[in-house]
């Protein structure tokens, strides 16, 4: 009974801090205004509603809740809150489906976090920035359930435990005014209701997750490169991997390199660069690099 208690934890969600959330998002959105440039706690701010999703540069991690387990193993350093606060907003979340509820696992291994712990940071954060939205994949993990039984715990969660209001679960990317101030879902597991994470007909996924950095290089800046030169799909470009070296080890090596990239005179013009789920994107100003890809279209829509 000690872990089920803790497993469900905090799922329960009232229509009081519901009401008190958006109270709140209201207060930020009049504070931001539309004068300077907002900080990366909400930099969606300054797009237009009409901006399509899979125009955006989307900072991201990978394995959002790996902070546990060895250096084999984690892949993060920094909670769910302070990643949405830093500019991120791709979640890789990977449940296992143990005992009626989600825990998050990297493989075998525990994260002491749990799919309402996840739900409640998105919340929190989306609460007092309502400019915001996030993209989240839901994928099984560490886990032998049939597809149907988890999209039955995943319901429950929607209906039983109060967090359908927090999710946008079209079969279709909304745009970005549709989007805010919610959950966009990428179901990554057979029935998931939301976007179909990895269908072909609308995601380019580069994600060599066995390619030491030297090799997967040049496949991060091939599918920037593509990105810009062939919009239309949503792309997912992997900046991380577990070749050879613990993932730390290999974003220290990569990250470096790929800021510079973004960084370069010579490729100011890209933009529209897609998600890029990262380790470690704290470390080496990731995030901010491509933060600074977003679409000038939009930004020009918006002046005017």
């Amino acid at each position: 009974m000690g872990r089920r208690a803790f497993l469900r934890g905090t799922s329960a969600l009232t229509l009081t801090a519901l009401a008190g959330a958006t109270a709140a998002g209201e207060a930020q959105a009049a504070s931001t205004g539309t004068g300077g440039r907002a900080g990366p706690d909400a930099w969606m701010s300054q797009l237009p509603d009409g901006t399509l999703l899979r125009e955006l540069t989307i900072p991201g991690t990978h394995n959002s809740g790996a902070r546990h387990g060895g250096p084999w193993t984690e892949c993060q350093n920094t909670a769910i809150a302070d990643q949405l606060s830093s500019g991120i907003r791709f979640l890789d979340i990977r449940c296992r489906l143990f005992d009626g509820s989600f825990s998050i696992h990297h493989g075998p291994y525990y994260q002491h976090l749990n799919f309402d712990d996840v739900l409640v940071s998105c919340r929190d954060f989306l609460g007092s920035h309502p400019s915001e939205t996030i993209l989240m994949r839901v994928k099984q993990e560490y886990s032998e359930e049939s597809a149907e039984q988890f999209r039955l715990v995943f319901d429950d969660y929607l209906d039983n435990r109060g967090w359908r209001s927090l999710f946008r679960l079209d079969p279709v990317l909304p745009d970005l005014g549709t989007a805010r101030g919610g959950v966009v879902l990428l179901g990554d597991s057979d029935g998931l209701p939301g976007v179909r994470y990895g269908d072909g007909q609308l995601f380019d996924i580069q994600d060599a997750y066995m390619e030491e950095p030297g090799a997967k290089y040049p496949l991060i800046e091939g599918q920037f490169r593509k990105a810009v030169s062939q919009p239309g799909k949503v792309y997912v470009n992997f900046v991380s991997t577990a070749a050879l070296l613990p993932p730390r080890s290999n974003a220290d090596r990569l990250n470096p390199r790929v800021r510079d990239l973004l960084n370069s005179p010579e490729n100011a013009a890209w933009q529209g660069l897609g998600i890029v789920p990262m380790d470690y994107p704290n470390e080496h100003g990731l995030t901010e690099a491509l933060l600074s890809h977003q679409p000038r279209s939009s930004a020009a829509r918006q002046a005017g």
